[in-house]
């Protein structure tokens, strides 16, 4: 029997994952010791390997305690998450292709000729909608915020609405 500790450490976990696995009903300990520490079988340590599988694949944790039940259901629930993935790829490729198009286009590339509109305009021919775009930024604050805010002011956008784009980007 393994406690919460160990059971994290040997599936590259954090506690609070496997007990946020716990609290959404996909996992349960085995037993308590006398200590009230959660001990875990091989039973459990079964269903974790899968539970882990199942998120290296994105499939959201709601899923998961489907996909765990067997009643039939997994085909439809992957099927489902492919079709998830695709959008994200087809996504991906058209903030590509934008980004193709900006570098292929030296006379935009200079500061003083990049304008929101510009940029707009070529995000569009490249093919994405105002939904794309809405992502391109989100993506964009979440891992360059710093990035994102200067990008924002070389296309010479005012402090207030660079400061508004920033915080849609965050919804």
């Amino acid at each position: 029997m393994l406690t919460i500790s160990a059971l994290a450490k040997k599936f590259n976990l954090s506690r609070s994952t496997v007990l946020y696995y716990e609290r959404e009903g996909l996992l349960k300990p085995a037993a308590r010791g006398g200590n009230g520490y959660r001990l875990y079988g091989q039973k459990e340590l079964t269903k974790l390997a899968l539970i882990v599988d199942y998120r290296a694949l994105g499939v959201p944790v709601s899923d998961v305690a489907i996909l765990l039940e067997g009643d039939g259901e997994q085909k439809k629930i992957l099927q489902e998450q492919l079709r998830r993935l695709q959008e994200e790829i087809e996504r991906l490729h058209q903030q590509q292709l934008a980004i193709l198009k900006f570098i292929k286009q030296p006379d935009i590339a200079e500061d003083s000729m990049v304008t929101k509109e510009r940029w707009t305009e070529i995000m569009r021919a490249a093919g994405l909608n105002d939904g794309d775009m809405h992502n391109w930024h989100s993506q964009f604050e979440k891992l360059e915020p710093k990035a994102h805010q200067e990008f924002l002011e070389s296309l010479q956008i005012e402090a207030a609405e660079v400061t508004r784009i920033r915080e849609w980007s965050q919804s």
